[in-house]
């Protein structure tokens, strides 16, 4: 079972490689940050604080999310758009620090990878707790700056700073989040991406893949 691993915060470049390095090797890919999105979205929906860690928890669990190539699907409802905004770009910190959430969407990216006998998966803890035995570990980072530039291209009602600040702040709670914290893995490949191409950045991943077969 061939899992590649690719984890960093955001604007470094995770969705783009991941999503590329799967169709380059004939694999499937999994954004796991858009699940942590989408339990975040349904709660929003729902009226539910954020923060109210049980309610949340018990939301995740029953939830049923659909994320894949053609976009995201919570509860029937179609949320791609949804997931990047604002709103809930600023509550999902708050969803994804909660134990419980993890635990049920660690459970869902392992049943992914069991039914797909594999795949590329992108998010903050693929290397380090959901799957520590990957073929490839990645961590990819960016100048802060880069990344801010990247994600303001993303979401387009929001201006740089706005951008730069939130990602600060998404930094700083995911790495000091005491269940599931961003950090590398002890034997992870990391990967300046500041001045790199995706092509360029494919090549070097798949000679790293090959060192490792």
């Amino acid at each position: 079972m061939k899992v590649i691993a690719i984890d960093g915060p955001a604007g470094s470049g995770k969705s783009t490689v991941a999503r590329a390095l799967a169709a380059r090797l004939g694999l499937e890919y999994l954004d796991t940050g858009a699940m942590y999105r989408s339990v975040t979205f349904a709660a929003l929906r729902q009226g539910l604080d954020p923060a109210e860690a049980d309610a949340v928890a018990r939301l995740a669990e029953r939830v049923e999310l659909s994320v894949g190539p053609d976009g995201v699907i919570v509860d029937g409802v179609d949320a791609t758009t949804e997931i990047r905004g604002p709103e809930v770009s600023r509550a999902v910190s708050v969803v994804a620090a909660n134990p419980a959430v993890r635990t049920e969407m660690v459970r869902r990216q392992r049943e992914w990878v069991a039914e797909r006998g594999g795949g590329v998966l992108e998010g903050r803890d693929i290397g380090t707790v959901v799957f520590p035995d990957a073929e490839l570990k990645v961590y990819l980072t960016a100048d802060p700056e880069v990344r801010a530039q990247r994600r303001s291209k993303e979401v387009a009602d929001l201006d740089y700073e706005t951008v730069a600040a939130d990602l600060a702040r998404r930094d700083a709670l995911d790495s000091g989040r005491e269940t599931s914290p961003l950090t590398e893995a002890p034997d992870a490949f990391v990967l300046d991406t500041t001045g790199l191409t995706v092509e360029e950045i494919l090549d070097v991943l798949e000679q790293e893949l090959a060192k490792r077969g």
